[in-house]
């Protein structure tokens, strides 16, 4: 099946250029079938592949290669794709959810003015995900890394229209960008040492070159994790992820739930032979996903908006991976990884489902009572809560379960990870189904109109199936990652660890379905008020942006409107044409005039002529 990998990433880039070259001239018919078919091709081969390879009785990582892109001095990279475990999780991931998207959007779509840019755009991020995943060097996941940036920027400001759809794509862009200048970095730095940027012969020469720790392996892993937070949207390049869910609702789900937000837990984990040189931008990492995972669980609690909810819930979950990735549970941050596409992924169709049906609303203290209205979105909700929260037996437990308990084990800070880890997952649980029991419970605010269609309604099942029971599948990258440590499941911390989200749940059922909690009081205090404000505000990341980095920019680029460095060129333009002008204006074309000026000149000459001969000054 080697030989027909190349069609992997290929089928979607076909449908890209169909839609595209067509310029939305094809029946909506015909470009939803492009637009789902592709992928569908693209998943058949993937499945192809991946039963090849897991088939073997010992598996063993090929590489594919197409064509040398260039030779410049010895530096040849090649267009090849690299076959192992990882890739081949990270592509059933890709493809089999982004199948499952596009089916959905078959429908939610289908009203739109402009259905086939939609999956034009949809079709082509998909293509440059699979490029990212499937790349055999750095330099081309780094064009697949600046492809899916591309097409979230197009995709969050979809609807154009509306000005602020526009700010938060461009919001999005320069964000990223900011994480990619780093990561960019870190490539010309591993190039000059290494020679090479492919991530095997990569990964010897390091450890050949640099002892652990070595001060310049450090900061090239700092500089890769820097483009890492930036497209995982971690702290500090997070408040990207929040406004994005400006675009439509499958592309929250595919991009900024499934795919393009977990690309750089796969850089760090692909890179992961580097970062095992560079102890110190591991811990970083697990700092990073610390933080991040309890400033957006905080923050979830105090949103009403049902997509935002959701994308705060989506930078904490890969909190949660960073914190694997710096831990060493390598195989738990990619299972987490899978498990979360399917959960949230749920989450976010089901989202999708209550919109549409209640004429694009997004407040969920609008909603209320749509458990035997919606009965599909009702169960997908509970099931896709029940592992977003962890709940045992659910795929979130069984990866989340395994990230907490190695963090305790991790020998240096494993009690506080493990303590920060808790508290999320707590959290995660009371913001989750209070989610839940808002919008399926309690009174009717708006009465649904649109039920959802079996393009809608199929999609969520079986995306319902996996989130539940895709905790018992098996990542295929034992043989990728360094053998971890086993995980110790006796004694008191997994039983902790298991309680904590019960614990949770029961809390937002006594305070949001029961009532038997008044907590308005301690709400509407000062305390609270403020409290709430500061979270709601994802802990005034933005404003102390704004104040810091955005207001000073614009102030100089208003100080500087006409550019001073435009200005010193402009006056050397102008004195050229000045020198012009007075030449041509003296050319008159009159012998008097030539006779007059040669004869004033000779006069002059004469005279200096005479002064330095007989010392008089002329």
């Amino acid at each position: 099946m080697a030989d027909i990998v190349f069609l992997i990433p290929l089928m979607p880039l076909l449908g890209f250029t169909i839609l595209f070259i067509t310029l939305g001239n094809l029946p909506k018919p015909l470009v939803g079938l492009v637009g789902v078919g592709s992928i569908a091709i693209s998943a058949i081969v993937v499945l192809l592949v991946g039963l090849e390879f897991l088939s073997l009785q010992e598996p063993q990582a090929y590489s594919v290669s197409l064509y040398t892109w260039m030779n410049l001095g010895g530096f040849t990279p090649k267009v090849s794709f690299y076959i192992d475990g990882l890739t081949l999780t990270m592509m059933f991931v890709i493809t089999g959810v982004g199948l499952l998207i596009h089916i959905y959007s078959a429908l939610f779509m289908y009203d739109d003015d402009d259905y086939s840019r939609f999956f034009s755009y949809m079709n082509l991020f998909v293509s440059a995900m699979l490029v990212l995943v499937l790349a055999d060097n750095l330099l081309l996941l780094f064009v697949g890394w600046e492809g899916v940036g591309l097409c979230s920027y197009l995709l969050v400001g979809f609807w154009h229209f509306d000005s602020n759809n526009g700010a938060a794509a461009r919001k999005a862009f320069v964000v990223t960008r900011i994480g990619d200048t780093a990561m960019a970095l870190g490539m010309f730095l591993l190039f000059l040492h290494l020679g090479t940027l492919d991530f095997q012969p990569m990964a010897h020469k390091a450890a050949v070159l640099w002892q652990p720790g070595d001060s310049t392996i450090t900061i090239a892993c700092l500089l890769l994790v820097g483009g890492a937070v930036g497209k995982s949207a971690q702290l500090p390049l997070q408040t990207w992820l929040p406004d994005a869910m400006a675009g439509p609702t499958p592309v929250s789900a595919l991009i900024h739930a499934a795919t393009m937000v977990t690309a750089g837990v796969y850089l760090i984990a692909r890179t992961h032979g580097l970062f095992l040189l560079a102890p110190t931008a591991l811990l970083v990492v697990a700092i990073i996903g610390a933080i991040t995972l309890l400033m957006a669980a905080f923050t979830a609690m105090t949103q009403t908006d049902i997509k935002r909810i959701l994308a705060y819930s989506t930078i904490s979950q890969i909190g949660y991976m960073f914190l694997a990735l710096g831990v060493g549970a390598w195989s738990s941050a990619i299972f987490h990884l899978m498990t979360h596409a399917f959960f949230k992924a749920l989450l976010f169709l089901g989202a999708g489902a209550v919109i549409y049906s209640l004429h694009h609303e997004h407040n969920i203290f609008r909603m209320g009572g749509l458990r035997k209205k919606m009965p599909v979105a009702f169960w997908s909700f509970l099931i896709g809560s029940a592992a977003l929260a962890a709940l045992p037996l659910t795929s979130g437990y069984f990866s989340k379960d395994a990230i907490l308990i190695s963090a305790f084990q991790q020998p240096d800070f494993g009690i506080w990870f493990w303590g920060a880890g808790i508290l999320g997952a707590l959290l995660t649980a009371i913001y989750s189904f209070r989610l839940f029991f808002i919008v399926f419970f309690g009174e009717m605010k708006t009465e649904p109109e649109q039920p959802a269609g079996w393009l809608m309604a199929g999609p969520l099942v079986i995306l319902c199936l996996l989130a539940a029971a895709g905790g018992w599948l098996v990542v295929p990258v034992s043989d990728v990652f360094p053998v971890a440590g086993a995980i110790d499941h006796s004694g008191l911390v997994p039983l902790v660890t298991t309680s904590i989200p019960v614990v949770g749940v029961i809390i937002a059922y006594l305070i949001f379905l029961r009532h038997s909690f008044d907590v308005q009081p301690m709400l509407d205090s000062a305390a609270g008020q403020l409290l709430i404000r500061f979270w709601f505000s994802h802990w005034g990341m933005d404003w102390l942006y704004n104040r810091m980095i955005v207001k000073p920019y614009v102030t100089v680029t208003q100080f500087n409107k006409r550019d001073v460095v435009d200005s010193l060129y402009q006056f050397i333009a102008e004195t050229i044409l000045l020198a012009h002008d007075f030449v041509t204006t003296s050319q008159t074309g009159q012998m008097r005039t030539y006779a007059v000026v040669m004869v004033a000149g000779l006069v002059v000459i004469f005279a200096i002529f005479v002064g330095l001969f007989t010392g008089v000054q002329p």
